[in-house]
């Protein structure tokens, strides 16, 4: 999902489809950040670790264009264990099953708000052991900046 390209509608759809997927994975032990960019300069819409320092990548799509029109998805296979498309309740996930979209390969998550369900489980393919380390360090680094910056906000907002 580039939120950039997104109508007003489907970025709240995108942004309903990632809470439930952050809230399932809450409950599966993985901790995910949303918008990450990576190594390669590409951004993923959710990154997600396991406690064993597994890495999860989630790629969000809304409509039949959006999923179609993306090319880019690829790159983000050379950074992740296991790697997801994530969609709305209602999506037609024959979609999915296109071979160029490589459904042997990925998962596939279906959620809204509130929860979300794998349809499909993901093959795992082991991350090289000094990416995982440069990955994993940037995960950390960005959910520390993260809170930094929503703790400024909250004294800011308290003044």
């Amino acid at each position: 999902m580039d939120s950039g390209e997104l109508g007003p509608e489907e970025k709240l759809v995108a942004g309903d489809v990632a809470r439930g997927v952050s809230r399932l994975f809450l409950r599966n032990d993985l901790l995910s950040i949303s918008e990450v960019p990576l190594g390669n300069g590409r951004r993923v819409d959710l990154f997600a670790l396991s406690p064993k320092g597994l890495v999860t990548i989630v790629e969000i799509k809304v409509s039949k264009a959006d999923l179609l029109g993306d090319g880019k998805w690829p790159e983000y296979l050379d950074y992740c264990d296991r790697f997801f498309w994530a969609v709305p309740q209602g999506f037609d996930l024959a979609l999915l099953q296109r071979p160029h979209l490589m459904p042997e390969r990925t998962g596939l998550i279906v959620a809204d708000r509130y929860d979300a369900a794998i349809v499909r489980e993901a093959q795992s393919t082991m991350l090289a052991p000094a990416r995982r380390k440069v990955e994993t360090l940037r995960f950390a680094r960005r959910a520390a900046r993260r809170l930094l910056v929503s703790i400024e906000a909250e004294d800011e907002a308290a003044f």
